[in-house]
């Protein structure tokens, strides 16, 4: 079992039966959910029900017979299980890379508690200097949103399948992801002034959500606790 299986199994260890649980999207995650799954058949878990980030995970999770529900129905959630491509010293995130973003981050918020997975790699000392910050934009107008984005100091690229159509999200829109050379200096700043761009309906940072990660690490795997 490679280390990357290790954590997003790991991560199951703070789910208790009962729970409504955000799942995430991600290569990790697919282990977690597997896990799941495992946990539900042979009962070590039961009456656990899920609220997916994305498609692909929704099918997954039905394959694997964990029950699935609308978030609209739920409301909050006891637990939600995600990676992420930046984790900063003091647990901000960078998420988006795979194209959830926005869904992602409404589960997050919904959730009493957020445990992220990641491996080693993705752990930086400043935000926006290892990933883009991807941002979902609507298709009306895209370009002049990336132009407007550009206005704040970075290279926006429209994100594209490889045959050159852009890419789009579950939710059918675009995604633009944004490369500040230097990494991002003040990230709660260029979140607000994100939040003011029309256009732009959500973005790749996760401030303040105060997450226990799961460290994959070549030495084994790490647990740190919010800070």
């Amino acid at each position: 079992m490679n280390l990357k299986e290790l954590a997003g199994r790991r991560a199951v260890d703070y789910v208790e039966s009962g729970m409504r649980l955000g799942l995430g999207s991600g290569t990790t995650i697919r282990y977690t959910l597997e896990e799941i799954g495992s946990r539900l058949a042979d009962g070590r878990l039961r009456d656990i029900v899920g609220v997916p980030t994305s498609e692909q995970t929704a099918a997954l999770a039905s394959a694997l017979r964990i029950p699935l529900a609308d978030l609209n129905d739920l409301r909050r959630l006891d637990l939600a299980i995600d990676g992420a491509d930046e984790v900063d010293p003091h647990h901000q995130l960078v998420k988006g890379l795979g194209g959830a973003a926005l869904r992602e981050k409404i589960v997050a918020a919904a959730a009493d508690r957020l445990v992220i997975v990641v491996d080693e790699s993705k752990m930086v000392a400043r935000l926006g200097t290892r990933a883009p910050l991807p941002v979902e934009v609507a298709s009306f107008g895209w370009s002049v949103t990336a132009e407007a984005l550009r206005r704040l100091g970075c290279n926006p690229v429209p994100r594209r399948h490889p045959d050159g159509a852009l890419f789009k999200t579950d939710n059918g829109n675009y995604v633009i992801d944004c490369r500040f050379p230097d990494g991002i200096g003040d990230a709660h700043a260029l979140a607000q002034r994100i939040a003011l761009i029309p256009g732009a309906l959500g973005h790749g940072l996760f401030l303040d959500f105060a997450p226990t990660v799961i460290v994959s690490r070549n030495s084994g795997l790490e647990i740190l606790t919010p800070p």
